[in-house]
Formats: structure tokens, sequence, C-alpha cells
């Protein structure tokens, strides 16, 4: 579990807003800020992960957040951007698409266009790539899966590659609607209640969860105190763990002895 994935999408909108400041058009900038985040997780991954491969997950669990404030402090001692607040210029900002009585600005439903065809697509590669699944077989038995001539380690760095570069595109979506700045990966905290509502290991699971966390947190903005808003997710997970541990798709997993 990576709890530094919401610094991965701070990074990435940084990167983006560097390169349109250096004057690059935004159909360069988004390819290079990606491209660039995947082999910043690879590096990570090599450097950092897999030296303590088979260690207890909570080392890596501590590892990744002791990487977040890292990169949240790194960030915040570049100069001139660092200890600022930016915005990513796109040709759609300030404009809205209005239908029946909904109004909606562009740049959220370019948020949900996006979301939509990032998760068709990895769909599709972990359901019917032999790449997919062999990440799919890694992440359940890393153990067996080297047993069966999957190479472990090389995936490894590709699934850190893969999860920087989705983190990526996530703040380079983000940035258009809110300020960029170096305490925005916060946001990615929220990614794990909605793993937990949804099931890890399950992608539809975590669209249903990030969606009751999203409609959770907005009721409890709406109808109770001030301050309440920040907490309902976290009790809504509360409750999950105790009805449904394994989250709404969550697959019920058993072990011999």
């Amino acid at each position: 579990m990576n709890f530094a994935q919401g610094e991965f999408m701070m990074l990435g909108a940084f990167a983006g807003v560097v390169l349109t400041m250096l004057g690059l058009p935004l159909i360069l900038a988004v390819p290079l800020t990606v491209a660039g985040m995947a082999g910043f997780g690879m590096l990570v991954e090599r450097l950092a992960i897999r030296p303590i491969l088979g260690q207890p997950q909570f080392t890596v669990v501590m590892l990744t957040i002791g990487m977040g404030y890292v990169m949240r402090g790194l960030i915040t001692m570049v100069p001139g951007i660092g200890a600022g607040t930016h915005t990513l210029p796109v040709p759609y900002q300030g404009m809205v698409w209005r239908t029946g009585g909904l109004v909606l600005s562009v740049e959220q439903v370019a948020v949900i266009g996006a979301t939509a065809a990032l998760c068709v697509v990895l769909y599709l590669v972990f359901r019917y790539s032999r790449i997919g699944v062999a990440m799919q077989a890694s992440s359940q038995n890393q153990l067996a899966a080297y047993y069966m001539g999957i190479p472990v380690r090389r995936l490894n760095g590709l699934v850190w590659g893969l999860s920087a570069s989705v983190a990526a595109i996530a703040g380079l979506l983000l940035a258009p609607i809110t300020f960029v700045h170096a305490s925005m990966g916060m946001l990615g905290l929220k990614a794990f209640p909605a793993a937990v509502v949804g099931g890890f290991g399950s992608l539809p699971g975590a669209i249903v969860g990030g969606l009751v966390i999203g409609v959770v947190e907005s009721l409890a903005g709406f109808y109770l105190p001030e301050g309440f808003k920040d907490v309902a997710a976290y009790v809504v997970v509360l409750i999950m763990l105790v009805v449904k541990p394994n989250g709404l798709f969550g697959e019920n997993l058993r072990k011999k002895v």
C-alpha cells in the first residue's frame, strides 16, 4: 500500500505547471509529465522499495508515509514555485456545461470523462493483458508468482511506474480546478476510505467507494456542524470494518493451515 500516492499526484501537478511556465503547450506538457512521473515511480521502487522486499507490509506503509513527508518538504524548498500556489491553464477554463437544470464546469466534466476512460483502460489491461494478469498474481502472492516464472521485481517497478503516472494524470486533472500547492497531496488520503468501502483490489469497488465517500462528505457538510465533513469518511470506514471488513466488492479470502 502506497501512502505517498497523493504526493505523486502533487508532483505531477507541479511538473505540469512548470512545463507550461517554460512555454510548452499543454498538448506536450501532459504526456511529458505522465512519462516523467512513470520514470520517477520506477526509480522510487528501485531505490527505496525493492531493498525492503520480503519485509512486513507495515514496513512499506511506514516508508511510504515518510516518503510523502519528504516529497512535501523538498517541493517547498524549490525557489520560485515551491512555497506558492499555482494553477494549470487549460483552454476550457471558466467554461460551463448545461443540460436541463444541471450546470457543471467543463473542468469537472473533463475529470469525469477522463476518469471513466482511465478506468476502462485499466480494467482492460488488468483483465485481458498478460502483464496485467501477472501484476494481479504478483499482488496476491509474490512468492507463488515467482515460482511460476513471473518476474516479480520487474513487475513491481512497472506497477510503481503505472501508479505514479496515474497519480500524475489525477494531479493534472485537479490542477485547473484547485490551486497547485505542496499540501494538495493530502487529498490522496481520501483514497484510503474509498478503497476500504469498495474493497481492496476491486476497480469497480474503488469507483463505488469514492462515490459513497463523496456523497457522505457532501451530506455531512450540509446537514452537520462545521468540521464533521472531514470526519464523516472515517466514520464510514469504521462502520464498514465492523459490518463488512472486505468492503462492498471485496472477496472473502481464507487461509488454510
